[in-house]
């Protein structure tokens, strides 16, 4: 697994892991309050990319 991957699997494991969400937006918030959450201890700055979507 590379580095991403393995931030990915914690996320899921340890951040997100036995809730359910009523739609995506509430998914996207949760994924990334948990990045946000990851990130603090490591001293890492989290940056959000937009994207258009359809």
């Amino acid at each position: 697994m590379n580095r991403i991957e393995d931030q990915w699997h914690q996320l899921k494991a340890h951040e997100i892991a036995g809730q359910m969400f009523e739609d995506e937006y509430d998914l996207a918030m949760a994924v990334i309050r948990g990045m946000e959450a990851r990130s603090q201890p490591g001293g890492y700055l989290l940056e959000r990319f937009r994207f258009k979507s359809a």
